[in-house]
This record gives C-alpha cells, sequence and structure tokens, in this order.
C-alpha cells in the first residue's frame, strides 16, 4: 500500500509541472505576439518617415504655389495609386482649387466629386479641421447621385499646422481603391510642413486654378 501516496505525488507534481509548462508558453506566446506587433509598428513608422523625407525633399525650394500643390499631389498619388488628389487652399474671402495633373484621372458617372463642393461644403471641412471621411462630407453637405455615391472612396485631409488652417486635399478613388488607414497615416504625417510651405510661396499664377467665392 506504501506505492499509492507515491504515486499521488508523482501525479500531482507532474500535474503542477504540466501547469508550469502551460503557463510559460501562455507567457511566450504573449511575449512573441508583442514583439511581433512592435516590429509592424516600427515598419510602419519607418514607412511614414521615408515618405515624409522623399515628400520635404521634393518640394524643398519650390516658391510657385502651382508647381507645389502638382508636386505634392503627385507624391500622394504615388502614395495612393489610383487616387485623384485635388487642392482647396483659402485665398482671401474665397478658395482656390488646383488640380493635381494625371495622365491617368479616376472619372465617374458624372462630374469629378470636386465640383459637387460648395463654398458652404468648403468652409465646413476648414471649420472641422480634421480628417472627414465620406459620411462626415455627407453630413456637412456633400450631394453626389446615389450611383457615384456607391462607387466612391473619398477623404479630406487639411493642411494645417496647430489651429491654423490653409486648407485641405480631397483624396478619392474608386470603392475598390478603398483608401486605407495606414496611407492615411503617412499623408497626415506631412501636412504640417506642407502647410509652411504653402504659407512661404511668394509666386502665384492662377491661370490653371478656379477660384470658388462664397
Amino acid at each position: 500500500m506504501n506505492h499509492i501516496p507515491r504515486d499521488k505525488k508523482i501525479r500531482s507534481l507532474v500535474s503542477r509541472l504540466n501547469k508550469q509548462r502551460k503557463a510559460q508558453a501562455k507567457k511566450m506566446d504573449i511575449l512573441c505576439n508583442d514583439l511581433v506587433a512592435a516590429q509592424r509598428n516600427f515598419i510602419k513608422r519607418l514607412r511614414t518617415i521615408s515618405f515624409a523625407a522623399n515628400f520635404y525633399h521634393a518640394i524643398l525650394g519650390i516658391s510657385d504655389l502651382d508647381s507645389l500643390c502638382n508636386t505634392a499631389g503627385k507624391l500622394v498619388k504615388n502614395e495612393l495609386p489610383g487616387t485623384n488628389v485635388v487642392f482647396f487652399l483659402r485665398r482671401g474671402d474665397g478658395f482656390e482649387l488646383h488640380l493635381t495633373e494625371s495622365d491617368q484621372p479616376v472619372t465617374f458617372e458624372q462630374q469629378p466629386l470636386e465640383r459637387s463642393f460648395t463654398p458652404e461644403l468648403v468652409n465646413n471641412v476648414c471649420r472641422s479641421n480634421k480628417l472627414c471621411a465620406l459620411d462626415n462630407l455627407l453630413q456637412m453637405g456633400l450631394q453626389v447621385s446615389p450611383p457615384v455615391l456607391n462607387g466612391l472612396s473619398a477623404v479630406t485631409i487639411p493642411v494645417s499646422s496647430r489651429a491654423q488652417v490653409s486648407g485641405f486635399i480631397l483624396i478619392y478613388a474608386c470603392a475598390k481603391n478603398k483608401i486605407t488607414s495606414e496611407q492615411l497615416n503617412d499623408v497626415s504625417a506631412v501636412m504640417p510642413g506642407l502647410f509652411r510651405a504653402i504659407d512661404g510661396c511668394c509666386v502665384y499664377s492662377p491661370s490653371a486654378n478656379q477660384e470658388i467665392t462664397p
């Protein structure tokens, strides 16, 4: 009968060892997941830093507003393939519309989306001074037909530095080319620098732009 207590002790010891192994394995899984998440975040930050460095290098020294917007717009389009990029910038009591040159613009069944932006809507977007998705724009007064709306992915990003706002960038694409949050983070990261570049432009040629006035 002496072997019975010993067997119980062995089973108890084995049970404790198994629990310890499971606990250790769980800790290792958590640690590995944390390392993977940290690596992903690091890669995302590197992407943002790389985009910002290339962006600022490209716009450095440009003093003409048309050239600045076109260069910046092309850089954004390279980061977000298949999109249209339009600048709405404050100018006196109204706004200027700067279109980014493109060999293959995104087209819809009706007029380009930027033509649906009324002075009231532009003012509302500027006053919000935040990233606005399509739902936000509709709440602010954007009016587009259901066929266009169903095939559309759109967002506005403020061109601002702290509380100062120069305007915003409208980015839109077909719904199949949905704009990701990572892409938006990269573009948003360079807006303060773009704000300063726009503010510093002293040479302006209005020939390629359209003006929106209240």
